[in-house]
């Protein structure tokens, strides 16, 4: 099985990138699942209903978020209808949503895990136990299992990988928006990179508009951050070969699209 996995869309200018480019990814690499981290998809906060079907009508079987995932109040009036939705599944009991989905992949099942860091991050339940929970619940069912970890700090991310090692197919972190180098194959056969990386704007500090993010470090005021409208756009993704027999990862590619990485098909 083969997984492509879309990392933060930022804003309208992600949303282009991924309907532009989507289609040419799945030309070129054939996977059978496709993943997108949407958390930031309407104008950098949140996602609607609209852009979630959007997105599955682009392609995209599954949408996950993070820590941006209530940020457009609309979310609490679909996600609970959502089936193709995964949110950060370490929110306590009670919150909308579910942080543990399967789906049928022609003859096989895949499990996709969205979970939260706590490092930096809002005080949420421990996400290694819970990954220890729905992995257990996971691995019942199929051997293959996707996690996107959704955190701040790499050591965390690296932690959660070397965690689930040999129980799950990846791990695969979003939320700091800079695509990592450091993709490759544990030795228990889990895929692991430390950042998808973000889609949307190129010449903006993480899908912001860049003069506001330095008003911000200049002067310590608040600032209401803006994504840009018009310029130039990237599109940030891993492309994951999986092993039809267990389930675990035989080859990552990052897949990094912009001026300075022109797409060639």
């Amino acid at each position: 099985m083969n997984l492509l996995f879309i990392g933060d869309v930022v804003g309208s200018p992600g949303r282009d990138m991924v309907k532009e480019y989507l289609p040419k990814l799945k030309e070129k690499y054939h996977p059978h699942f496709t993943i997108i981290n949407g958390e930031n998809a309407a104008a950098g906060k949140g996602i609607t209903e609209k852009i979630y079907r959007e997105f599955l009508m682009y392609g995209a079987q599954a949408v996950t978020l993070g820590n941006h995932a209530w940020d457009n109040k609309e979310i609490f009036e679909f996600i609970d209808n959502a089936k193709n939705m995964v949110r950060p599944a370490n929110f306590p009991e009670g919150t909308p949503g579910k942080g543990l989905a399967f789906f049928k992949v022609n003859d096989l099942e895949i499990a996709v895990i969205n979970l939260q860091g706590r490092t930096f991050m809002a005080p949420l339940d421990c996400p290694f136990r819970k990954a220890d929970e729905l992995v257990e619940i996971a691995r019942a069912r199929t051997p293959f299992i996707f996690v996107d970890f959704h955190a701040e700090v790499t050591s965390e991310k690296q932690a959660m990988g070397w965690y689930l090692d040999g129980r799950v197919s990846a791990v695969v972190g979003t939320h700091t928006h800079v695509q990592t180098a450091d993709s490759r194959v544990l030795p228990g056969g889990t895929g692991y990179l430390s950042d998808v990386g973000m889609t949307g704007p190129y010449d903006g500090i993480l899908g912001v508009e860049k003069e506001l993010v330095l008003k911000r470090f200049l002067t310590s005021l608040p600032v209401r951050f803006e994504v840009p409208k018009t310029g130039r756009n990237q599109l940030s993704a891993v492309y994951i070969e999986l092993d039809r027999k267990n389930g675990f990862s035989k080859k990552l590619e990052r897949i990094l699209i912009n001026d300075d990485q022109p797409w060639y098909s």
